[in-house]
């Protein structure tokens, strides 16, 4: 009889070499689908770009080949390969094959690589090991280098030859390997997007894309002199109703006394507009699709500024309630583009920035030019003022009409939901406020209505798994309760046309209950899959409320981490790299700590579960995308449906991944 797991000290492994890229590349790269291809593009893109902007080069040309792979040229001083004596390996072994080695840490020629983007030492490492092959040229010292690998091992060594050329370059060419990757085939849209972008916020470095088809090659160039101003004139085109404006400056400062000072560089380009309004922002040249510390001081010092002018020109209507940022935000161009010496991301993908000292220094470079503007240009403050209060005054009439009418709609439909066993209303009939968490069982329920703000937050607990609408007949499903009742709740109706759908409307998003839909379960394997059932049917019978971003997961936390100090401290770690993340900076300190693996929703403190899962400020909601939806009824139907055939396939391939779950006994 065998033992259901072994875990002894032969249990404990290490991974190695191209093992730590491979085996789970989401690590690094964010994902082990297409993003994280995607990504090892942008890492290596990013080096070159550092090159360009330190001056060694202004052209950076990128090619994507039929067969996926991809190719960056950069005319920089050329990556050195040859013989390091300080570390007594060669260079290439250190920037092919060594996660965090690199040229651009502080103490290494930092003046010249003071504002890096691609600063971590992992990306030409990480792409490398994650692709089918690899191939690098480089021109530099009278030599060209050139090394060749596959599948995250060096073949051949490093080849020298002499030439007589002056010129300096570095050539990398790959091809994603489908081994690491799910997806290989990047869209043009993403290399397109991806250099345009690197074109605005590196003001006059030229980025020229090839793009090889069977019928051809195209061309395309980004460039723009004027950097982020010139992207705002072309954004605005003839519609701002202000003049483009561009400001700068530079910061220094610190995220906490005990830190390292460091220095912030800062330039935005804004204009007032009454239509086609855009806010990007970027740092160290990555463009930050989740905003992060940006975002909050944006919002932050446009309210504090433009209230506080509104107010002093006694703009306001007796008794009127303060702007707020959507007011703002659907009449401005903006683009924010910072760089600093120490940048802090939430992930490698660096999506979003959070140095506190950054947001510090955002805000204070905002409101105080805010604030300079309004002074020298009463004529302009006053149209911005003028349009910021046409919104907010549209938005509220709007709003009065939308909740007099949901009134009406939820008054009229109190009978049918106070009828639903166990289910907890809000008060508001404010529906922009309104949010729906389904929970999994009444202890969770329990837990949730202990910690909630029942002014706008309401609990429907299910019991169990409900039934997988994907494989079940419409006659099943209608005659199942828990989803009867979840449709009454949310008030939309049904978008599937069947005869027996006799109670339900047709579908009218417009009388949905709830702003949010949110899905809470335990982050276990049976919370995963009660939550996959209910995104199912909600993919099946209400499609468009997942269209629309109605539809979203409360991310739970796995660890609480509570301190052993004087003035305790507790962090909660969403995953293993959040909680070592945490940890580190503890055990650099000296800190000890406890830690406790997260219990079920139904056994967590009401405070807890306030922090953590249901208030706005510090929740974390997953919004559920289409694809993500169409990627959950596609593995519900290769795992539950009637495609035998590709179930078998799917397990003979990935089978070996899940043995660890196996009970052999």
């Amino acid at each position: 009889m065998c033992a259901k797991n072994t875990y002894d000290n032969q249990a404990i492994q290490s991974l190695k070499g191209a093992e730590r890229v491979r085996y789970n590349p989401g690590n690094i790269l964010g994902s082990n689908g297409l993003e994280g291809c995607e990504h090892t593009f942008f890492e290596i893109l990013s080096n070159s770009i550092d090159e360009a902007r330190a001056g060694f080069g202004k052209v950076i040309e990128v090619t994507r080949f039929s067969d996926h792979s991809i190719q960056v040229k950069d005319y920089g001083r050329g990556i050195p390969l040859d013989y390091n004596e300080k570390e007594e390996r060669y260079n290439w072994e250190l920037v092919f094959c060594e996660l965090y080695a690199g040229g651009k840490y502080h103490g290494n020629d930092s003046d010249t690589y003071k504002y890096s983007l691609g600063l971590n030492g992992l990306g030409a490492c990480a792409t490398q090991y994650s692709s089918e092959y690899m191939d690098v040229e480089v021109c530099r010292d009278n030599y060209i280098y050139s090394l060749h690998f596959e599948k995250g091992e060096n073949v051949g060594g490093l080849l020298k030859i002499e030439t007589n050329s002056k010129k300096t370059y570095t050539i990398q060419k790959w091809r994603p390997d489908l081994e690491v990757f799910t997806d290989i085939n990047i869209p043009i849209e993403f290399f397109t997007e991806t250099l345009k972008r690197q074109a605005i916020v590196n003001a006059g470095l030229t980025f020229i894309f090839f793009d090889e088809t069977p019928e051809g090659t195209q061309k395309y160039e980004f460039c723009y002199p004027e950097g982020i101003k010139g992207h705002a004139e072309e954004l605005a085109g003839e519609n701002a109703e202000t003049a483009i404006r561009y400001i700068e400056a530079e910061r220094s400062g610190r995220d906490r006394a005990d830190k390292p000072e460091y220095k912030v560089r800062m330039e935005a380009a804004f204009c007032f507009t009454p239509s086609d309004p855009m806010i990007e922002f970027y740092h160290n040249s990555s463009f930050l699709e989740y905003g992060g510390v940006h975002d909050s001081a944006t919002k932050t010092a446009l309210v504090y500024a433009i209230d506080q002018y509104i107010r002093q020109s006694n703009k306001y209507q007796k008794n009127e309630s303060k702007i707020t940022f959507n007011d703002i935000a659907d009449c401005l161009i903006l683009i924010i583009s910072s760089f600093s010496t120490i940048a802090s991301y939430e992930h490698q993908t660096k999506k979003a920035v959070t140095n506190a000292f950054i947001k510090e220094a955002l805000t204070d470079f905002l409101k105080h030019n805010l604030e300079v503007y309004f002074i020298e240009n009463r004529a302009e403050a006053d149209k911005i003022a003028e349009r910021v209060l046409l919104n907010k005054r549209s938005r509220e009439t709007a709003e009065r009409t939308r909740v007099n009418l949901k009134s009406k709609k939820i008054s009229s439909s109190l009978d049918v939901t106070t009828k639903i066993k166990k289910f907890i209303d809000c008060r508001t009939k404010d529906v922009s406020r309104r949010e729906l968490f389904i929970v999994e069982g009444d202890s969770a329920a329990g837990s949730c209505k202990m910690s909630r703000d029942a002014e706008f937050q309401a609990i429907m607990p299910i019991r169990g798994k409900i039934l997988n609408c994907l494989k079940a007949d419409f006659d099943k499903i209608f005659k199942s309760d828990i989803i009867l009742d979840l449709i009454r709740i949310m008030g939309c109706g049904i978008e599937a046309k069947t005869k027996l759908n006799k109670e339900f409307s047709d579908f009218d998003i417009n009388a949905l209950n709830y702003s949010k839909i949110i899905i809470c379960t335990d982050a276990d394997y049976d919370g995963f899959q009660i939550r996959t059932l209910v995104l199912t049917m909600i993919y099946i019978l209400t499609p468009s409320l997942i269209e629309e971003g109605k539809v979203f997961i409360a991310e739970t936390p796995l660890f609480e981490i509570n301190t052993k100090e004087k003035k305790s401290r507790t962090f909660f770690a969403y995953d293993e790299n959040e909680k070592n993340e945490i940890l580190a900076p503890l055990d650099a300190e000296g800190v000890k700590y406890t830690i406790q693996r997260s219990k079920g929703l139904g056994e967590n403190e009401a405070e807890m579960m306030w922090l953590t899962t249901m208030c706005p400020e510090s929740r974390r909601l997953i919004k559920v995308m289409p694809s993500d939806a169409k990627e959950t009824a596609d593995m519900f139907e290769l795992f539950l449906g009637s495609n035998l055939d590709g179930r078998k396939d799917y397990i003979a391939e990935n089978g070996n991944q899940y043995m660890d779950m196996l009970d052999i006994s």
